[in-house]
């Protein structure tokens, strides 16, 4: 699995790449939409990676409180 930085610098080039596609071969050429398809794969990926670390960071800052109440 990518990190978010990689995935994000993955998304940009494979933007730029579906860009130029459509402006050489048409926004509907067969080259254009399966381009389009892995952007929208690559940027699924990223969203399920950024709901995971978020999820994470989440859970820890419920124990940290959890832990802060039995403390105090």
């Amino acid at each position: 699995m990518h990190s978010d930085q990689a995935l994000l610098e993955e998304i940009q080039k494979k933007r730029e790449k579906m860009i130029h596609l459509a402006q050489k071969t048409g926004f509907t050429s067969e080259e254009t939409i399966r381009c389009s398809h892995e952007l929208d794969q690559l940027i699924y990926e990223y969203q399920i990676s950024s709901t995971a670390a978020y999820k994470q960071l989440q859970n820890y800052a419920i124990r940290l409180w959890t832990l802060l109440a039995i403390v105090a």
